[in-house]
């Protein structure tokens, strides 16, 4: 198949006209699918209906300290699930707090009091002139939302293989004490699924950052999310090696739950230094007496251990390879060669990145949705919605049937090659 990028003026309007034609067959069929958010599929949640049973009537509700986990109390998790939740992030459970349900919540609350109250008792960053965050580019949205809700510049970081452009981080930290943080999803990264190298990870580590209040936030979300039982990728872990360089304050490493078991009714964890979990639990004593120690007792006595939550994840695996598997097999079949699009190829986590023609991804996006085909906005995985190239689009291929999947991913190739002949005809 001949690339578009060399096709006469001629043969461009013969496939136009063709393209059109499919368009407007696809329209008449009045579909409504939707690949906007990366969420589990009913037959993943399915998969943990046993957690429900755990605490049947006659079940022991007390952890093994001997606390009643009906009532208050425990402020930074029962020490099982801190095992479990500490196994996950690989890190011993004194580094651990477990929190509520969402991780998410636990680094908007982490910024917040960073405003209010500073960090490690440096000056709250509301009485700072500026304030300023890294975003490694393309990247999460809702990490995105949070700095920007609090008036945090925002400065991208492109993402290479490897992880964010370390040179650039390096040189960023180490000159400007407004830079506070970066926003890393360092293991199959959102959207592209890419996993930090051990040298990426080992400079982080080393940073040296101008400002004493600088954090990494390290948001292990697909800790465990692989796809492949023999083909893993291999994250080395942050705060060991934090230490090994005499940085043991410069992180935050946060997960959840939230794909393994129930996403609404997850629970999530911090780890960090000895001193950052002070910190931490200095709030925590004003703003809570405990969080919902049922749920982690739930959650312990479901999974048991680390064995018990790749288990289960392994059972995730099965249901969702089929998914990225017919996606990638489907854009390199329809337009492999054609020169009018690239895509990533995940082991693990949660997305498909795509790669458009510069400036086709919002017109991509827009005829897939007139098509019946939601999808996540263009823009949304660059901060303040703004892609300069307009060219990254999202695939979500995990919330779908395999179905509704391989329909919805038909249509989004149709509106790729539609949008780009329309594109090379303009030029």
């Amino acid at each position: 198949m001949k690339k578009y990028s060399e096709m006469s003026r001629e043969e461009l309007l013969a496939l136009k006209k063709e393209l059109d034609q499919q368009y407007a067959e696809v329209k008449a069929q009045g579909l409504s699918l939707d690949m906007s958010r990366g969420k589990p599929g009913t037959d993943q949640l399915d998969l943990s209906m046993g957690m429900m049973e755990v605490l049947a009537n006659h079940a022991d509700l007390k952890c093994e300290t001997g606390v009643d986990c009906r009532n208050y109390g425990v402020i930074d998790g029962i020490p099982e699930a801190k095992r479990l939740l500490g196994a996950m992030s690989e890190v011993d459970p004194e580094h651990i707090i477990i929190y509520g349900n969402s991780s998410l919540n636990v680094m908007f609350d982490t910024v917040a009091r960073s405003m209010t109250h500073g960090v490690m008792g440096h000056t709250p960053w509301c009485k700072l002139d500026k304030v300023k965050f890294l975003c490694p580019v393309p990247g999460y949205d809702r990490h995105f939302k949070i700095t920007e809700f609090f008036g945090i510049e925002m400065i991208n970081v492109p993402m290479t293989p490897t992880g964010p452009d370390m040179d650039m981080v390096e040189k960023l930290v180490s000159e400007d004490d407004a830079i506070k943080g970066i926003w890393c999803v360092p293991k199959y990264s959102n959207p592209q699924g890419i996993t930090y190298s051990k040298e990426t990870v080992e400079r982080f580590a080393r940073l040296k950052p101008a400002a004493p209040d600088f954090r990494i936030y390290w948001d292990n979300a697909y800790s465990i999310h692989h796809l492949y039982e023999d083909n893993q990728d291999f994250l080395v872990e942050i705060l060991g090696e934090c230490a090994k360089a005499g940085n043991a304050d410069i992180v935050y490493k946060f997960t959840s739950t939230s794909k393994v078991s129930f996403p609404g009714s997850g629970i999530a964890a911090v780890a960090a230094s000895k001193a950052n979990l002070e910190d931490f639990r200095k709030y925590m004593q004003i703003q809570t007496i405990g969080h919902d120690k049922l749920n982690q007792l739930r959650h312990v006595r479901f999974f048991k251990d680390l064995d018990g939550l790749h288990a289960h994840m392994r059972k995730h695996a099965e249901l969702l390879r089929p998914k990225f598997e017919m996606v990638v097999d489907t854009l390199e079949k329809e337009l492999g060669g054609l020169g009018i699009g690239e895509w990533t190829k995940p082991h693990g986590g949660y997305f498909i990145s795509f790669e458009a023609m510069d400036g086709c991804a919002k017109a991509v996006v827009a005829k897939a949705k007139e098509a019946g085909v939601v999808m996540t906005g263009a823009g949304a995985t660059y901060p303040y919605g703004k892609d300069p190239k307009d060219s990254n689009i999202r695939i979500a291929p995990t919330y779908p049937t395999l179905e509704e999947l391989e329909k919805a991913t038909e249509i989004f190739v149709l509106c790729v090659k539609l949008t780009s002949v329309e594109k090379l005809l303009a030029e």
